[in-house]
């Protein structure tokens, strides 16, 4: 049982557990945790069981329109290899693989799930000759890597201010909470504690006001970790997040934790723990720096509106989909401000490719002088 395995984990660190490690433990429990269970997770309306969308999901458009700039960083690397980490449904990788064809060679998809691992079997059948699945990086590689909405699902450790003191906030067991037993009925049985750290957010946080955000360690340590490895290639990491100077903005006061559950959205990752997903957005110049001090290239950042837009999404929907109204709103979503257009970012990374190569996806709107 999921409750007993984080009472275990709580207990096992003297009553306390940083909210990194019960955000692991709550999506990546293995067979219990968020996302290795049979759940179906991703799709367009909750009377499907799904939680929520991914652009990939929305439209094929998708994934052939972020083809056009994965072919070109093929040719720049001098690479046939596409990797891609935290797969989903396998959605994005039958678009990438029908769009690329015979251009390449074999699709690597690294997934810590089981449970998604199968359907991305599934799915994926008619390109079983090009496709396999690791659990981990080799120790070298080279090709084109792709990330859609991997980051964000990385645990994130908790930093809140109050009254001019920083504390690290993680999660204990609420009193009289004993065994199994308890867990089985409301409330929750985990509560927020905090406690003293010498932890402090990248950006210093203007004001002594209450503040709550998280920093992203791990995240940062998977940049370095495909640098450490990564001999020649590109790297595209598409999600929801800010620059620094955005991301700790002295209004953002509640942090970026959120959790989704039948298509809705809720800011309480104590409840529910293991039914739904939960996330923090990407603080995109951590992710770019250390990518930087471990010896990669900032290709570009951009908007996810204005990299489909270079990358020839409205082409692609012209000639695939001429008055066809479903595509078209599904389109609007991906690029609106108000929608996915805006709040989704796109960081381009690269290692061999030739001095001052630009990525198509960047020719217009790069905002990497932000981050």
């Amino acid at each position: 049982m999921l409750t007993q395995i984080i009472a275990d984990a709580i207990q096992a660190q003297g009553g306390w557990l940083g909210f990194d490690g019960f955000m692991r433990l709550a999506l990546y429990a293995p067979g219990l945790g968020y996302y290795d269970h049979g759940s179906p997770k991703f799709g367009h309306l909750p009377e499907s069981g799904s939680d929520f969308v991914t652009a990939p999901e929305l439209t094929p458009l998708f994934g052939q329109s972020l083809a056009v700039a994965v072919s070109e960083a093929m040719g720049a690397s001098q690479t046939d290899e596409v990797w891609e980490f935290g797969a989903g449904s396998g959605a994005l990788a039958e678009q990438l693989l029908g769009a690329l064809g015979a251009r390449l060679r074999r699709y690597t998809i690294v997934d810590l799930s089981g449970s998604l691992r199968e359907r991305q079997q599934a799915r994926l059948a008619p390109f079983a000759d090009k496709v396999r699945w690791l659990t981990a990086l080799p120790e070298h590689f080279n090709g084109v890597v792709v990330g859609n909405e991997v980051l964000d699902a990385m645990p994130v450790q908790l930093l809140v201010r109050r009254h001019g003191e920083w504390f690290e906030r993680g999660v204990a067991l609420a009193a009289g909470v004993k065994g199994p037993a308890v867990f089985n009925a409301p409330p929750a049985p985990w509560v927020w504690a905090d406690r003293p750290t010498r932890l402090r957010p990248s950006f210093e946080v203007e004001g002594e006001h209450d503040y709550l955000t998280e920093t992203h360690a791990q995240g940062e340590a998977f940049v370095r970790t495909l640098a450490d490895r990564l001999e020649r290639g590109v790297v595209f990491l598409l999600d929801y997040g800010f620059p620094e100077a955005e991301y700790y903005h002295p209004q953002r006061i509640s942090g970026t934790v959120m959790c989704h559950q039948g298509h809705r959205a809720d800011t309480d990752p104590l409840v529910a723990v293991g039914d739904k997903d939960i996330t923090a957005h990407v603080n995109f110049t951590g992710v770019a720096l250390a990518a930087q001090e471990a010896g990669l290239n900032v290709v570009g950042y951009t908007s996810q509106a204005h990299f489909l837009f270079n990358c020839g999404l409205m082409d692609l929907l012209q000639t695939q989909h001429p008055g066809d109204v479903v595509q078209h709103s599904r389109v609007l979503k991906l690029v609106n401000e108000h929608e996915m257009g805006e709040i989704f970012k796109v960081l381009c990374l690269s290692r061999g490719t030739p001095a001052g190569w630009d990525s198509v996806g960047f020719k217009h709107g790069d905002r990497t002088h932000r981050l």
